[in-house]
């Protein structure tokens, strides 16, 4: 037997005789690196320092737990009272209407539709944007007040849709306004559309404003 080294691999060969033929078998056996270096000529890894998550630590003064109080019962607030603005522009705003109904009975989560931006919160876009309804739909985003939000429900408002190479048709709603979450579906169901919601109510539970204002 003789062992042959050849890129930390050592083949264990033996010779053997079976009548008028002479056969080798030869076994790889893989090293590691500890086994052809020795431990002491490994290189030392680097210790991992992960950063906790500015949501994930802990207040470490009196105003920060005031600043992040004020933060959890503001976003509880916000969270039972959402108020969207009904922005129905195709077959996807039957879908949106049929979340309101006796079936789904999205009141009972607080979730009101208002027909003035003024009132709402959150824009619920269903539906084709076109070019021309590109400036109408920014300025109804603009008059919301501040924090708003915006769901984009269905292929059409995602990305196009059916009408993506069309010359009339906007290629994504967001590029006119920021998007928040993203329904996808053609049209989407009512039950995305309320598992987009809690979505939402998850990311506006998880957003700690006045406590970012104050570590700035």
């Amino acid at each position: 037997m003789r062992p042959l080294h050849r890129q930390g691999i050592v083949q264990t060969c033996r010779l053997t005789n079976s009548g008028l033929l002479r056969t080798r078998a030869c076994t790889p056996t893989v090293l590691s690196e500890r086994a052809l270096h020795g431990p002491s000529n490994l290189p030392a890894k680097p210790e991992r320092r992960e950063r906790a998550l500015l949501s994930e630590t802990r207040p470490s003064s009196i105003v920060e737990h005031v600043l992040t109080t004020a933060d959890t019962i503001a976003s509880w607030a916000r969270n039972g009272s959402m108020w969207p603005l009904s922005f129905g522009l195709a077959c996807c705003a039957l879908e949106m209407m049929h979340a309101s109904m006796s079936r789904y009975d999205q009141d009972r989560l607080g979730i009101i539709f208002r027909a003035s931006p003024r009132q709402a919160d959150v824009m619920i876009v269903a539906g084709t944007v076109t070019n021309k309804m590109g400036p109408a739909l920014r300025q109804c985003y603009d008059q919301m007040p501040e924090p708003r939000w915006v769901i984009s429900m269905g292929s059409c408002a995602n990305g196009g849709g059916y009408y993506h190479y069309s010359y009339s048709v906007v290629r994504g709603v967001d590029r006119i306004v920021p998007v928040d979450i993203y329904v996808p579906g053609c049209p989407p169901t009512p039950e995305a559309l309320l598992y987009g919601v809690f979505q939402l109510q998850r990311k506006i539970r998880q957003t700690k404003t006045t406590r970012m204002w104050y570590r700035k």
